[in-house]
């Protein structure tokens, strides 16, 4: 999926999965983006430059704290994830196929195991 449909759009999976973050919470502090795609700060602070030359997304520091920097879509941002998302979410729905209903929600379970005991 990352070949067929970020690849139009110039996007790593990292950087859809950030794209995806600040789409479902409008607004993210780049820690929070971090931990939630499992890289360091440094590579979130590289892929938003990326990012924002593509007119995707912005940063903003926080004004009480400078240390602080969160990261917001952009109109064209969201424009580009209500593209992409569907199209990602039928290419997932093409890869669980080949699993019956029950696989499905095993499948789902164990994942969801994972991610809760590792707090994700």
């Amino acid at each position: 999926m990352e070949q067929g449909v970020l690849s139009q759009y110039g996007l790593s999976w990292t950087a859809f999965s950030m794209l995806y973050d600040l789409w479902i919470w409008e607004s993210v502090e780049t820690k929070k983006l971090a931990e939630s795609a499992g890289v360091s700060k440094a590579t979130i602070s590289n892929i938003t430059k990326t990012l924002e030359k593509k007119e995707l997304c912005f940063r903003k520091v926080d004004k009480r704290d400078r240390r602080i920097t969160s990261v917001s879509l952009t109109e064209k941002g969201k424009q580009v994830m209500e593209e992409i998302y569907p199209q990602f979410h039928t290419g997932e729905v093409q890869l669980v196929s080949v699993l019956s209903v029950e696989e499905q929600k095993n499948l789902s379970r164990v994942l969801r195991r994972v991610i809760i005991d590792n707090d994700f």
